[in-house]
């Protein structure tokens, strides 16, 4: 069974930045691609990014692109959300996700994704 621990999340101004870790257990990360979502209050959740699990393919939400960035350390088995330039919309909760590599799967579909951490609030002042 796969766990996720999402962790680095607070409350910062607008502009700042901040970086959430996700470490993962029970499994190694290179069959699985690991994304974050996010869900701000009253609206659904919504995919931000995305890392396939060698590392070498990222995907982006267009609201975070230029923004963000999604890198992972297989081997401390680790997905890293750096996020700069923050603004007050970006505040939200914001999930880790792994999911098993599939054909019928795309690692910006939240259906895709297998494993869930718990969340960690990000909250963006402005």
């Amino acid at each position: 069974q796969v766990q996720l621990v999402e962790s680095g999340g607070g409350l910062v101004q607008a502009g700042g930045s901040l970086r959430l870790s996700c470490a993962v257990s029970g499994d190694t990360l290179s069959t699985y691609f690991t994304g974050w979502f996010r869900q701000a209050p009253g609206k659904e959740r919504e995919f931000v990014t995305a890392i396939s699990g060698t590392g070498g393919s990222t995907w982006y939400a267009d609201s975070v692109k230029g923004r963000f960035t999604i890198s992972r350390d297989n081997a401390k088995i680790t997905v890293y959300l750096q996020m700069t330039s923050l603004k007050p919309e970006d505040t939200a909760v914001y999930y880790c996700a792994a999911g098993l590599v599939r054909t019928s799967n795309h690692p910006t579909w939240d259906v895709s994704y297998d494993y869930w951490g718990q969340g960690t609030q990000v909250t963006v002042s402005s």
